[in-house]
Parts: C-alpha cells; sequence; structure tokens
C-alpha cells in the first residue's frame, strides 16, 4: 500500500474517531440499560442436571387435561402428532436416516430439555403463558405416554432430571467444562 494511501486512511480513521463522541449526542435514545431483574425474568435455562429448575409439581392426569386443551391441536390426539410432530413412539433411527422422526422416545437425551422447551417455547403461538406447574404436568403426561414413568407419579425439580431417556448419554457435548 503507497503512503499517499496509508496517510489519508489514517486520517479517515481519526476524523471518524474524533466524531464519535458527538454521533451518541445525536442517538436516537432507544433502549434503556438492562438491570439484573430485567435478565433474571429471561434467564430460564434448565440445566441437563436439573439445575434451575424451578418450585412446582405436576402428573400426567394434570398434563392430560392441559395437554387436550392446549397442545392437542398441533400434536394430535394421545400426542401421537398432527400438524407438527409426534412426541411418542420410538421409530427407527436408523433406517431412514436423517429424515427418521425423532421424537422424545427415541432420540431427546434429557429429561430437563423438555421442560425448557416446553416453558420456553410453547404452547404455538402463545409461547412462556404456561405455568411451571402445568409444564411440569404436561412432561409427566408426555413422559408417562412415553412408558418413562408411571401414570400416577409426580414430576418436580427432584423427579424429573432422574427420568431416564432411551437415547440418554448418545450426544457428545462440544464444551463439556462450559456446562
Amino acid at each position: 500500500m503507497s503512503t499517499r494511501k496509508l496517510k489519508t486512511l489514517a486520517a479517515a480513521l481519526l476524523l471518524t474517531l474524533a466524531a464519535a463522541p458527538g454521533r451518541a449526542a445525536d442517538a436516537p435514545g432507544l433502549g434503556k440499560p438492562l438491570t439484573e431483574a430485567d435478565i433474571k425474568g429471561w434467564d430460564i435455562t434448565i440445566l441437563p442436571d436439573g439445575t434451575n429448575l424451578p418450585p412446582g409439581s405436576g402428573t400426567s392426569a394434570q398434563g392430560a387435561a392441559i395437554f387436550a386443551q392446549k397442545c392437542a391441536g398441533c400434536h394430535g390426539e394421545g400426542a401421537r402428532g398432527g400438524s407438527s410432530r409426534a412426541l411418542v413412539g420410538a421409530p427407527s433411527l436408523t433406517e431412514a436416516g436423517i429424515e427418521a422422526d425423532k421424537t422424545i422416545g427415541n432420540f431427546w437425551a434429557d429429561p430437563t430439555t423438555l421442560f425448557d422447551y416446553i416453558r420456553r417455547a410453547m404452547p404455538w403461538p402463545q409461547p412462556r403463558t404456561l405455568s411451571d406447574q402445568e409444564v411440569y404436568a404436561l412432561c409427566a403426561y408426555v413422559f408417562a405416554l412415553n412408558k418413562f414413568i408411571g401414570e400416577t407419579d409426580t414430576m418436580d425439580a427432584q423427579t424429573l432430571p432422574k427420568v431416564k431417556l432411551p437415547n440418554r448419554g448418545n450426544f457428545i457435548i462440544k464444551f463439556p467444562d462450559k456446562i
């Protein structure tokens, strides 16, 4: 690069940096600084070991009623699939290859993922409208349909992480030290 181009580039950089403080004053003033309380409302991640699971509990019977009202329209009767994927059953993952239907019964590794996903994204199109008790009850219902727990078992912060899913341990965690 020629000396003249370098000098021009350096001058442009200096002008840009010199103008930066004045530009902040001209900013439209959108947004506001986040507080710890603001962040806490959205910091709802549940870890595989159950860390951050909230208080509450639910049963399969309670979950069946909630599912019929808020979930069956998409996931079908008995969670066997509708306009959205099935939540029960364990079709082969190897026969259909990458196109295989992935369900909680054949693909998901950690039971806490179900709680986290339902709490965060369901019901469509009104995510984050379920109470923690409703989420525990829906987890109990889906786990009972898949025969991972008994129909009368209660799901809560202690029991949910202990549910053994068939694909547990079959995922490789890229950065295990970050968990």
